[in-house]
Protein backbone atom coordinates (compact mmCIF):
# COMPACT_ATOMS: atom_id res chain seq x y z
CA UNK A 1 0.00 0.00 0.00
CA UNK A 2 1.18 3.30 -1.14
CA UNK A 3 0.14 6.01 1.81
CA UNK A 4 0.45 10.30 0.86
CA UNK A 5 -0.31 12.37 3.44
CA UNK A 6 -0.81 15.68 2.78
CA UNK A 7 -0.04 18.98 4.17
CA UNK A 8 -3.53 19.74 4.78
CA UNK A 9 -4.13 16.90 6.71
CA UNK A 10 -5.85 14.80 3.19
CA UNK A 11 -4.56 10.99 3.34
CA UNK A 12 -4.26 9.40 -0.24
CA UNK A 13 -3.79 5.41 -0.43
CA UNK A 14 -3.12 3.33 -3.43
CA UNK A 15 -3.86 -0.48 -2.78
CA UNK A 16 -1.07 -2.82 -3.85
CA UNK A 17 -2.95 -4.19 -7.07
CA UNK A 18 -3.24 -0.13 -7.63
CA UNK A 19 -6.71 -0.17 -8.41
CA UNK A 20 -8.31 0.50 -5.48
CA UNK A 21 -7.65 4.03 -4.12
CA UNK A 22 -8.85 5.61 -0.91
CA UNK A 23 -8.55 9.75 -0.36
CA UNK A 24 -9.44 10.96 3.09
CA UNK A 25 -10.57 14.87 3.12
CA UNK A 26 -9.16 15.57 6.77
CA UNK A 27 -11.62 18.87 6.86
CA UNK A 28 -14.44 17.05 6.21
CA UNK A 29 -13.08 13.85 7.85
CA UNK A 30 -15.45 12.34 4.40
CA UNK A 31 -13.32 9.05 2.61
CA UNK A 32 -13.81 8.64 -0.78
CA UNK A 33 -13.04 5.26 -2.18
CA UNK A 34 -12.73 4.47 -5.51
CA UNK A 35 -12.99 1.09 -7.28
CA UNK A 36 -11.67 -0.83 -10.36
CA UNK A 37 -15.31 -1.46 -12.06
CA UNK A 38 -16.12 2.68 -11.29
CA UNK A 39 -18.31 2.05 -8.27
CA UNK A 40 -17.12 5.67 -6.13
CA UNK A 41 -18.01 5.38 -1.95
CA UNK A 42 -18.58 8.56 0.68
CA UNK A 43 -18.43 7.73 3.68
CA UNK A 44 -19.05 10.96 5.89
CA UNK A 45 -18.78 11.53 9.96
CA UNK A 46 -22.31 11.42 10.15
CA UNK A 47 -22.38 7.62 8.90
CA UNK A 48 -23.85 8.78 5.65
CA UNK A 49 -23.08 6.39 3.05
CA UNK A 50 -23.21 7.43 -0.80
CA UNK A 51 -22.65 5.18 -3.62
CA UNK A 52 -21.96 6.58 -6.94
CA UNK A 53 -22.13 3.99 -9.66
CA UNK A 54 -20.53 4.28 -12.73
CA UNK A 55 -24.17 3.92 -15.04
CA UNK A 56 -24.84 7.13 -12.70
CA UNK A 57 -27.09 5.89 -10.63
CA UNK A 58 -26.83 7.04 -6.71
CA UNK A 59 -28.05 5.52 -3.73
CA UNK A 60 -27.64 7.30 -0.53
CA UNK A 61 -27.96 5.35 2.63
CA UNK A 62 -28.98 7.83 5.67
CA UNK A 63 -27.94 7.65 9.41
CA UNK A 64 -31.44 6.62 10.17
CA UNK A 65 -30.69 3.87 7.37
CA UNK A 66 -33.23 5.25 4.75
CA UNK A 67 -32.22 4.84 1.55
CA UNK A 68 -32.36 6.85 -1.87
CA UNK A 69 -31.91 5.88 -4.91
CA UNK A 70 -31.39 8.82 -7.93
CA UNK A 71 -31.79 7.55 -11.04
CA UNK A 72 -29.50 8.93 -14.53
CA UNK A 73 -33.36 9.76 -15.60
CA UNK A 74 -34.09 12.06 -13.07
CA UNK A 75 -36.42 9.41 -10.88
CA UNK A 76 -35.84 9.02 -7.01
CA UNK A 77 -37.06 6.08 -4.25
CA UNK A 78 -36.77 6.49 -0.84
CA UNK A 79 -36.77 3.29 1.17
CA UNK A 80 -38.01 3.79 4.80
CA UNK A 81 -36.67 1.89 8.22
CA UNK A 82 -40.58 0.35 8.44
CA UNK A 83 -40.84 -0.47 4.85
CA UNK A 84 -42.47 2.32 3.60
CA UNK A 85 -41.13 2.95 -0.21
CA UNK A 86 -41.68 6.93 -1.93
CA UNK A 87 -40.72 6.86 -5.70
CA UNK A 88 -41.17 9.77 -7.13
CA UNK A 89 -41.99 10.25 -11.05
CA UNK A 90 -40.63 12.42 -14.33
CA UNK A 91 -43.42 14.48 -13.95
CA UNK A 92 -42.81 15.24 -9.84
CA UNK A 93 -45.93 12.32 -8.94
CA UNK A 94 -45.47 10.62 -6.17
CA UNK A 95 -46.12 7.15 -5.35
CA UNK A 96 -46.01 5.85 -1.26
CA UNK A 97 -46.37 2.44 -0.64
CA UNK A 98 -46.93 2.07 2.91
CA UNK A 99 -46.29 -1.52 4.79
CA UNK A 100 -49.97 -1.95 6.11
CA UNK A 101 -50.32 -2.67 1.93
CA UNK A 102 -52.08 1.30 1.65
CA UNK A 103 -51.03 3.24 -1.02
CA UNK A 104 -50.91 6.45 -2.15
CA UNK A 105 -50.74 8.83 -5.16
CA UNK A 106 -49.85 12.47 -5.08
CA UNK A 107 -49.96 14.57 -8.49
CA UNK A 108 -51.14 18.43 -8.92
CA UNK A 109 -54.69 17.54 -9.47
CA UNK A 110 -55.13 15.15 -7.00
CA UNK A 111 -53.96 12.82 -4.21
CA UNK A 112 -55.61 9.20 -3.58
CA UNK A 113 -55.25 6.87 -1.22
CA UNK A 114 -55.82 3.11 -2.06
CA UNK A 115 -56.71 0.71 0.90
CA UNK A 116 -55.94 -3.15 0.90
CA UNK A 117 -59.96 -3.43 0.79
CA UNK A 118 -60.58 -1.81 -2.19
CA UNK A 119 -61.91 1.81 -0.83
CA UNK A 120 -60.33 4.10 -2.73
CA UNK A 121 -60.34 7.66 -1.26
CA UNK A 122 -59.55 11.06 -3.56
CA UNK A 123 -58.88 14.62 -2.75
CA UNK A 124 -58.86 17.11 -5.72
CA UNK A 125 -56.61 20.11 -5.07
CA UNK A 126 -60.13 22.42 -4.94
CA UNK A 127 -60.96 20.95 -2.28
CA UNK A 128 -63.52 18.26 -3.89
CA UNK A 129 -63.53 14.83 -1.98
CA UNK A 130 -64.51 11.55 -3.54
CA UNK A 131 -64.45 8.07 -1.47
CA UNK A 132 -65.31 4.87 -3.62
CA UNK A 133 -65.99 1.93 -1.47
CA UNK A 134 -65.94 -2.00 -2.40
CA UNK A 135 -69.18 -2.06 -1.90
CA UNK A 136 -70.00 0.32 -5.01
CA UNK A 137 -70.90 2.83 -2.76
CA UNK A 138 -69.80 6.32 -3.65
CA UNK A 139 -69.25 9.50 -1.75
CA UNK A 140 -68.67 12.97 -2.63
CA UNK A 141 -68.21 15.99 -0.76
CA UNK A 142 -67.56 19.63 -1.62
CA UNK A 143 -64.93 22.02 -0.70
CA UNK A 144 -66.35 22.68 2.82
CA UNK A 145 -66.27 19.12 3.21
CA UNK A 146 -70.46 18.91 3.03
CA UNK A 147 -71.88 15.02 1.85
CA UNK A 148 -73.10 15.90 -1.70
CA UNK A 149 -73.80 12.46 -2.95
Amino acid sequence: TVTVTFFNGDIKQIMPDQRVKIYYYADAKTTHTTYPDGLEILQFPNNQIEKHYPDGRKEITFPDQTIKNLFLDGREESIFPDGTIIRVQLDGSKIIEFNNGQREVHTAEFKRREYPDGTIKTVYSNGHQETRYTSGRVRVKDTDGNVIM
